[in-house]
């Protein structure tokens, strides 16, 4: 997509003007494979400030996203991007930097609000919407001291609208590419967050996730993903899909900047019953970082069955580390496992809560039934490759009361949760369960509403993938410290070459 078809500020359309390929651009600030905690350090030695670093990155999304492989992960800048890290510098030169936050431009996925911007899910039929309010959780990472640098694409309405929606394609951004092998796949729905980070876009993003949403698109793109537990981060203020699984949360390179970006986005929120019921003592997640948090740890692995050479041979040699590391390692199984009807559910909740949503919003659009309509009369824009099915299904179901709905949660919630991820914990007294994060493994966690992690363990012909841990609802610091000391065994993560396909 081009960058004068996007709400971009007139400066920001110069540095695409200029900007040259990226190979054999020099940078004046080297941000690639910057991490938050070096970013931090710099700026509190006074070598670096929030103002250069929100330039930096602006830059390289004028060489790499606008230009040169054209990666369109990023759908808008925030035209106060400089304004704000002016403030976190003034702030700091005042001696009151705010935390390990503070002055880190994040970007954020264009289905969460932020005050001013556009909020569209990635389509034309809401491309209006405006919120006059941050949601909960970008209220909670200014508090936190960070610089709203843009909103990410994202495959449109949350790969929602239709039963055969392209990852990572949206009516407003197009084509997100994956940046390590630029024609394929980058997975959704939170692909441009997840694009943005591996290639060094910012250092951290915000993406969100009903099912796989995270975890996918962090695997695919070479990341680190955090799925947290359901309520443990508001989900106030971001375009809904299922209430019962909605969720945000972190992507960075590493387990140490997903658990510092955490650290600011959990926090109770009396507007939102899944936060208000769940409500559980802070944590400061990055004390979980340790590299010794595999030794005793009982891990089961699900989904051992042969489904790669590549991907298989990486499973092994982690297995390997994990044993080597002190980590009792077992085979498990989940005869539950894709046993659920979680699209029924999905259908109802979506469109109670979308229409919550849309007749609050700013936009024109004010039900599900005036976005079916607007899509037919603008097909040609906002259809081009596939259609609605899945919004036309939605439409058609009744109110959260009917018996459908109650037995089909009921169902997916116990298959999938008490019978399923739970029951393998308890039963084999587990400290975590993994598999690999591109089995549909993640599944059983999404639906059951707990927390899992995914980090970069191989490759396969230039193609990232990693492997997914999961546990029981808020066990996200054990998990932080089991990935993080994966992640410093295996160090398999690398920046993305931007070949043009496989070699």
């Amino acid at each position: 997509m081009s960058p004068w078809l996007r709400d971009r500020t007139f400066f920001f359309a110069l540095f695409a003007l200029f900007a040259v390929n990226v190979l054999s651009q020099v940078p004046t600030l080297d941000v690639v494979e910057l991490s938050v905690a070096e970013a931090q350090r710099r700026m509190t030695m006074g070598t670096l400030t929030s103002r250069a670093l929100t330039q930096a990155y602006l830059d390289r999304i004028a060489a790499l996203d606008d230009s040169g492989p054209q990666l369109n992960a990023v759908i808008d800048i925030n035209p106060a991007a400089f304004k704000e890290a002016e403030a976190r510098d003034a702030e700091r030169k005042a001696r009151k930097a705010r935390g390990p936050l503070h002055g880190i431009p994040v970007l954020i996925k264009d289905n969460i609000d932020v005050a001013g911007m556009i909020n569209s899910a990635g389509s034309l039929a809401f491309a209006d919407n405006r919120p006059a309010s941050d949601a909960f959780v970008i209220r909670r990472l200014r508090d936190a001291g960070v610089v709203v640098l843009g909103r990410t694409n994202l495959s449109e309405w949350a790969n929602f609208r239709s039963t055969r929606s392209t990852s990572g394609w949206s009516s407003r951004g197009g084509q997100t590419k994956n940046p390590h092998v630029l024609d394929r796949n980058p997975c959704g729905s939170s692909s441009g967050s997840a694009v943005a980070v591996a290639a060094s876009l910012a250092a951290v993003a915000i993406g969100t996730e009903t099912n796989g949403s995270i975890i996918c698109p962090a695997s695919v793109n070479g990341v680190v993903g955090l799925k947290p537990t359901v309520g443990l981060v508001s989900r106030t203020g971001i375009i809904p899909i299922a209430p019962s699984q909605d969720t945000a949360g972190p992507i960075g390179r590493t387990v140490a900047d997903v658990a510092a970006l955490l650290v600011a986005m959990a926090g109770v929120d009396p507007r939102d019953p899944a936060s208000s019921a769940a409500v559980k003592p802070p944590a400061v997640y990055t004390a979980a970082l340790a590299a010794g948090a595999l030794k005793g740890a009982r891990i089961g692995v699900l989904l051992r069955s042969p489904m790669q050479p590549d991907v298989d041979a990486a499973m092994q040699t982690a297995l390997a580390s994990m044993r080597r590391a002190g980590a009792i390692v077992v085979d498990v199984q989940m005869p539950t496992f894709g046993k659920w009807d979680q699209q029924e559910v999905l259908l109802y909740e979506f469109k109670a809560s979308i229409n919550r949503y849309l007749a609050g919003s700013s936009s024109a659009q004010k039900s599900l039934e005036a976005l079916i309509a607007w899509n037919k009369a603008n097909a040609d824009r906002v259809m081009p490759l596939f259609g609605q099915e899945m919004f036309e299904l939605a439409q058609a179901k009744g109110p959260l009361t009917d018996a459908a709905y109650v037995k089909a949660r009921e169902t997916a919630t116990r298959l999938a949760g008490a019978e399923g991820l739970l029951a393998i914990l308890a039963r084999d007294n587990l400290t975590a369960i993994v598999a690999p994060s591109g089995g549909g493994a993640y599944s059983a966690a999404a639906i059951a509403g707990t927390p899992s992690i995914t980090i970069p363990i191989g490759e396969s012909r230039g193609l990232p993938f990693g492997i997914t841990f999961m546990g029981p609802a808020f066990s996200e610091p054990k998990l932080i410290g089991l990935a993080f000391a994966l992640e410093q065994l295996t160090n398999a993560r690398h920046p993305p070459r931007f070949l043009p396909t496989f070699p």
